[in-house]
């Protein structure tokens, strides 16, 4: 599937939306007239497609090192919570 105009916008934008003093969800909402979430939902699909790894490499596997964090970190929350509830209610997991 081939990158649109807005993909590749977001994705330019996403290599360095930090250098300007405006806060990312405003930035978002003008540059793209996008809802915080829509353009989240967006920028999650672009993760997985080849053509956005080839379009702009660096970028893609930098969010997808921050995606696979966020994502293990809640699996170790989710984790600690069952053998904490477990340990406090005396059950075998």
């Amino acid at each position: 599937m081939e990158l649109t105009e807005r993909d590749r916008e977001i994705l330019e934008f996403e290599r360095s939306w930090w250098i300007v003093d405006i806060p990312k969800d405003q930035q978002i909402q003008e540059k793209f007239n996008l809802s915080v979430t829509r353009y989240h939902q967006i920028l999650v699909e672009l993760l997985d497609m080849p053509a956005a790894a080839i379009y702009d490499p660096l970028v893609i596997r930098r969010l997808q090192r921050q995606r696979d964090r966020r994502r293990q970190a809640r699996l170790d929350a989710v984790a600690e919570e069952t053998t904490t509830s477990t340990a406090s209610t005396g059950e075998d997991t």
